[in-house]
């Protein structure tokens, strides 16, 4: 069967997916307000069904790969929750040091999306660590809505310093060359710019579709960053104008992509929001920046 994309949606359709997602709307209100979009046999539960990830379908590099030498380790978070938790990804074959990548989830936590984001990382030879912020509630609880749920009980300050211990861990890891940059989605994009605005040795920043951080640290930021939007994001771009006026008022090195009809969550191969062409060209993208900066 043939993979649906976002244009075979209604776009008031996808916003309330958006909206869903996000948690500023519940399942049942999602279910209530997509039953017009439920025509021809479909329901809306079906609809649901249609625009929630397929991870097994998406997935491009197994945690079998012979390539890549994959595991779950846990690192000390003083600041946070105490301890943190996350999979650790590097080439099977790799001689010597390498850079490192922080990946940071959306806000579902380390999802097996994310754990095979940090997997092709690892293919482009960085050492790579994408920590799950639901560690300390139990871990990535295994379905989407489960992890929705869970995901506002966190203590975002204790969160976001278990990321900022994650990111000095990876740093340290003997097999780092001590470089090491971030890329996030969503929250995870949230995350990475806020990681800008807290570590000076933090090497480059990739945050796709992210909310900006608190503005009166944007000075703090010493990473080039590359920003990746979606056009149909007005959640999020809402916030660039001022996020840019300040990166500009600061010196801030940074380059922004806006990527023609694309939606929020364009990159993620799992949902029919995945924009094939917009995702390819932001990956080598970040790829490319991420060699520039941290070799």
């Amino acid at each position: 069967m043939e993979r649906k994309t976002a244009h075979d949606f209604d776009q008031e359709l996808l916003t309330l997916f958006d909206a869903y997602v996000h948690g500023h709307i519940d399942r049942r209100t999602f279910l209530d307000k997509a039953a017009k979009f439920a025509v021809g046999g479909v329901t809306a539960a079906m609809l649901l069904d249609q625009l929630s990830p397929k991870f097994a379908e998406a997935q491009v590099v197994s945690p079998e790969d012979s390539r890549i030498k994959a595991e779950f380790v846990e690192f000390p978070s003083p600041k946070g929750y105490g301890k943190g938790r996350g999979s650790f990804v590097r080439p099977a074959t790799a001689s010597g040091k390498l850079p490192g990548v922080l990946v940071v989830h959306e806000n579902r936590g380390l999802n097996p999306h994310i754990e095979d984001i940090a997997r092709r990382l690892a293919l482009d030879n960085f050492v790579t660590f994408a920590p799950d912020a639901l560690f300390p509630l139990g871990g990535y609880p295994g379905t989407e809505d489960e992890a929705r749920a869970l995901f506002p009980k966190l203590d975002q300050a204790k969160t976001r310093q278990d990321f900022i211990a994650a990111a000095g861990w990876l740093k340290a890891r003997p097999d780092c060359t001590g470089k090491y940059g971030s890329v996030g989605f969503c929250w995870g994009g949230g995350i990475v710019n806020m990681l800008a605005t807290q570590l000076p040795d933090l090497g480059a920043a990739v945050p796709f579709y992210g909310s900006a951080p608190n503005l009166e640290d944007v000075a703090n930021i010493k990473a080039p960053l590359m920003v990746q939007s979606a056009e149909t994001d007005p959640r999020i771009n809402a916030s660039w104008p001022d996020y840019e006026a300040t990166l500009k008022a600061a010196g801030v090195k940074y380059v922004r992509y806006l990527y023609p009809g694309t939606q929020h969550g364009f990159n993620n191969d799992t949902t029919p929001r995945y924009d094939a062409a917009a995702a390819t060209l932001a990956w080598k993208r970040t790829i490319d920046f991420l060699d520039e900066h941290l070799r």
